[in-house]
């Protein structure tokens, strides 16, 4: 029956709500952050306050790591042993440690990422600066708490005599907070402090004379001071930081660029492995050799260069590409009051004052105590020596101890701290030397009452306390900044095309999206049909290029895919290449339809885009300039209305110039001029080209210059598999958006219906393909021009061949009008 009254049902919601709520405060509070006054997590504090404890401080000897880990964890921390030594190494690594907090003999890790030795192998002890960390914690400055077995007690914060917040930084996560806190200069941060306490009106212009910026234990460099102010104001803020880095002059007049410092928490190794990645997969060429010769005289990265390389250039790629330079995001977060808070450079340092007022004045009120209980019993032992003689009788006519103390207080009006010690008084101190003693020592002792009550009345003396202290931690451990803070900008201006090596390749792209480059030398050495692709893939587009220039693929979906020619994959010419879907992806029905190259993406040009449900535009080449993410997302050249909806074709053109003709499915033809083709951006739908029937679609279109349109001929197939031609000055020019007129005779029954066109000059050969891939050739010198009604001549039989679904222009029967046929 009891066990029942203790069984509660509650909703899932709210226990979950309950413990995880719980759990959070504790994460919050007690493990990933630290405190805004001692710059502490607790794993820390509990390192640095066990090691105090066991005497491993800076003047004694090294102690195992291992014996540091028991004590932390037996009395304080009750969790795993790795995770103690982890937290115990990082306050050792000068190179993540602005002022580190341990010292350690043996392998302590390093800048490649490489572990530290096991904890039974290696030594430590606090440093120097960790006892100002410490100091006076055995005079009650700071709140001390019992540990997880109630056993000992804790402190619940350093009395930190430096803020070591901003001087050593901190990082960490936790449940719905994080925080990154930059390490600063000790010499600056204290500075700044006691510019704050003699002005608590400061501004933070007034703070940033003396804290510049971070001080990170790497060196390197800060471009531009922007995000600094934005952070020190809010607590958020982004900085670029920068490699320091210099081209220097090698033998064979050739050049090599050096790293001396890198970006705060960056992995050395990973990072030359990338540069490297980068000279053998030839993203740039230029780069002969990565070497990392760091040594005990420092880091020194070593990138040497080809002959005649662009060292400028090729500095600024790594920059933007690699490591060497890095975005850094401050997210200033601290406990303070119990409560987790975005903090800027003024609140850290103004909570840090509070704090250190708080500890200076608790510790002057345990000296103030000590001295003057210490002043009543001298002044008991004074006034005893002028009346010894009384003292002595009163004494010895006593029972005991307790009845002599009974005795000196209620005949001489001793207290009984001084009757105690008088008492315990041992006959040699009865000499007049030692009565001279006991005076100058209550002297002293009066000096110093005086100086601590003054210190606790007077604010103007306590400031002064203050920064005496702090001026004396700025004397024995200031260093010299070590980061750099540049005020250029961090922008980097690169010359893609000196960074890649001139050099013609073949091209070739397919309608299912197989890209590839092969060297002439592949290309000319294999049969020209054996180009690797699928068996039931096609070629759209093959060109000797320049690796120089670049390709735009347009799709049928309106999408464009933008590669630069020395970005795609280098193969043997009977390889199959690259596909797009590794990088880009393509929906199940896309195909590549259409592609262009261009030498250089300035040119004043347009593209002419047409849609089979009846949208056509105009879109400048500049509005179509690649994006930043182009290697895996494709840019919108042209909405689609519906999933239906394909781009049929896509032109280059001089702006606003020649006529244009479409023609649909149900054989309805409409020419008007393209200035009647509105611009418009990548992302829009664009403007109606053809007033359609309900089941009506656009096949195509035939684009020609106005001089030119007598001597145009369009070939076009119908489903039912015949062949007519007729010339396209028959389609008289209306404006645009209309229906058109028909260039098929209408038919009750089996109607034929328009499945594909080709437009050319005199004496070509037509390529037909089918449903079934069937394929044929038309000679259009065997078929006679027909007129708008007449329906042509029967060349395929739909029922045994297929379908036929494309006419694509063959090369032409001579040399005639070759003027016109170049035009398609």
């Amino acid at each position: 029956m009891a066990n029942k009254e203790r069984i509660r049902e509650m909703p899932l919601e709210q226990v979950m709500g309950e413990r995880f709520g719980r759990y959070s405060k504790y994460i919050i509070q007690e493990r990933a952050l630290p405190d805004i006054r001692d710059g502490l997590k607790p794993v820390q504090r509990r390192i640095l306050y066990a090691m105090y404890q066991d005497g491993n401080t800076f003047d004694k000897p090294f102690k195992k790591a291992a014996k540091a880990v028991g004590n932390i964890m037996g009395n304080f921390h009750p969790h795993g042993d790795s995770s103690i030594y982890g937290a115990l190494v990082h306050l050792s690594q000068d190179w993540k440690m602005r002022e580190p907090l341990v010292e350690m003999h043996g392998n302590n890790g390093s800048m490649d990422g490489d572990g530290p030795a096991a904890m039974r192998y290696t030594e430590s002890r606090l440093s120097k600066i960790s006892n100002l960390l410490l100091q006076d914690i055995d005079k009650n400055t700071v709140k001390m708490v019992l540990n997880f077995d109630d056993t000992e007690y804790e402190p619940t914060v350093l009395p930190a005599q430096f803020p070591n917040l901003l001087v050593n930084g901190s990082t960490g996560i936790s449940a719905g907070y994080a925080t990154e806190i930059p390490p600063h200069n000790l010499a600056e941060v204290i500075d700044a402090t006691i510019y704050l306490l003699k002005h608590p009106e400061a501004s933070l212009e007034d703070l940033m004379q003396f804290v510049k910026g971070p001080d990170f234990p790497t060196g390197a460099v800060i471009m531009g001071t922007k995000g600094i102010k934005e952070a020190y104001q809010t607590g958020r803020g982004r900085i670029q930081v920068r490699a320091k880095t210099s081209i220097q002059e090698i033998r064979g007049h050739r050049q090599e660029i050096v790293a001396t410092e890198i970006p705060f928490d960056v992995n050395k190794a990973l990072l030359v492995k990338k540069i490297d990645e980068i000279r053998l997969n030839k993203e740039i060429d230029g780069i002969a050799e990565v070497r990392d010769e760091t040594d005990r005289h420092g880091l020194s990265i070593v990138i040497e260069l080809k002959k005649n390389a662009d060292a400028e250039n090729i500095l600024n790629y790594l920059f933007k590409n690699t490591d060497l330079q890095v975005s850094y995001n401050f997210n200033m977060v601290a406990i303070d009051h119990m409560t987790p808070v975005q903090v800027g450079l003024k609140r850290i340092l103004s909570s840090y004052l509070e704090h250190d007022e708080d500890v200076i004045t608790k510790r002057t009120k345990y000296d103030l105590d000590k001295a003057e209980a210490r002043l009543e019993i001298i002044q008991g032992l004074i006034h005893a020596m002028d009346i010894l003689d009384q003292v002595i009788k009163t004494i010895r006519a006593s029972k005991n101890k307790a009845d002599a103390k009974k005795n000196l207080i209620k005949e001489f009006k001793f207290t009984e701290r001084q009757a105690e010690a008088i008492v315990s008084l041992q006959l040699y101190r009865l000499t007049n030397t030692d009565v001279d003693a006991l005076i100058a020592e209550q002297n002293d002792l009066n000096k110093k009452v005086a100086v601590y009550q003054k210190l606790l009345s007077d604010r103007a003396t306590l400031e002064k306390e203050i920064i005496k202290e702090l001026t004396a931690v700025k004397k024995n451990f200031a260093s010299p900044r070590r980061t750099q803070i540049s005020h250029e900008s961090a922008k980097v201006e690169i010359d893609e095309k000196a960074l890649v090596a001139d050099e013609q390749v073949r091209v070739l792209v397919s309608r299912d999206g197989y890209l590839k480059r092969s060297s002439l030398r592949s290309y000319q050495s294999s049969d020209e049909a054996d180009n690797g692709l699928p068996e039931n893939d096609k070629v759209v587009y093959e060109k000797t290029l320049s690796t120089l220039d670049n390709l735009y693929l347009f799709t049928n979906r309106g999408n464009l895919i933008y590669r630069p020619v020395h970005e795609l994959t280098e193969t043997k010419w009977k390889e199959t290449g690259q596909h797009l879907s590794q990088e880009v992806g393509l929906a199940t029905d896309e195909q590549i339809i259409r592609v262009f190259d261009f030498d250089k993406l300035d040119k004043n040009v347009d593209f002419l885009m047409a849609t089979n449900d009846g949208y056509i535009k105009q879109v400048k080449l500049s509005d179509l300039q690649p994006t930043r993410t182009y290697r895996s997302r494709a840019i919108t050249a042209m909405k689609m209305k519906s999933e239906d909806s394909k781009m049929i074709r896509i032109d280059l053109i001089k702006t606003n110039s020649g006529e244009i003709t479409l023609f649909t499915h149900r054989a309805y033809a409409v020419k008007y001029d393209v200035s009647e083709i509105s611009e418009f951006g990548g992302k829009a739908l664009g403007v109606k080209s053809v007033n359609l029937k309900d089941d009506d679609y656009v096949v195509g279109y035939v684009l020609v210059q106005p001089e030119f349109a007598d001597l145009i001929k369009v070939g076009l197939i119908t489903q039912r598999g015949a062949f007519k031609q007729f010339k396209l000055s028959l389609v008289n020019k209306v404006s645009r958006a209309k229906r058109g007129v028909m260039v098929l005779r209408e038919l009750k029954t089996k109607p034929h219906r328009i499945a594909a066109i080709a437009a050319y000059g005199q004496n070509h050969v037509l390529k037909m393909t089918t449903s079934s891939d069937r394929h044929m050739d038309i000679n259009t010198n065997k078929f006679p021009l027909g007129d708008r009604y007449s329906n042509g001549s029967f060349v395929v039989d739909p029922t045994v061949d297929g379908t036929p679904v494309s006419l694509e222009l063959g090369a032409p029967l001579s040399n005639e009008n070759k003027q016109v046929s170049d035009l398609f």
